[in-house]
């Protein structure tokens, strides 16, 4: 699984988020993808969990994550571990919802992550 499966992943479940990536792209003339998962991506991801009203949309997304933690190449698993997995742990609460979805793969990475920039587990 290559990061340009994970960005169209993404993007079928939240379409809004294709036009903003074509503006990034506009913009910086590539793609810088820790970028495109840390302000377009997860803003929408930590929405959902604040929410919290989607369960069967979080599922699929983190069912989606756990196949991502799994499945991916060298390259996406250190885009993913830095951006997505950093970012679920900035806030407890949200990481406490979050960690109702995760699979056991992605709990452990997600663990790994922040203890990898420091953060006390």
């Amino acid at each position: 699984m290559t990061i340009d499966d994970f960005l169209e992943k993404m993007i079928s479940f939240f379409p809004k988020t294709r036009e903003r990536l074509e503006e990034h792209i506009s913009e910086y003339e590539e793609r810088l993808d820790t970028i495109v998962v840390e302000e377009i991506i997860m803003p929408e991801v930590i929405e959902l969990l604040k929410k919290n009203t989607d369960e069967k949309k979080l599922n699929e997304i983190f069912n989606y994550f756990e196949e991502v933690c799994i499945n991916s190449d060298d390259y996406l698993n250190n885009v993913f571990s830095i951006t997505t997995l950093e970012i679920l742990g900035n806030e407890k609460n949200i990481l406490e919802t979050a960690k109702k979805y995760m699979g056991p793969v992605t709990i452990k990475l997600q663990r790994e992550a922040d203890l990898a920039i420091g953060r006390q587990v």
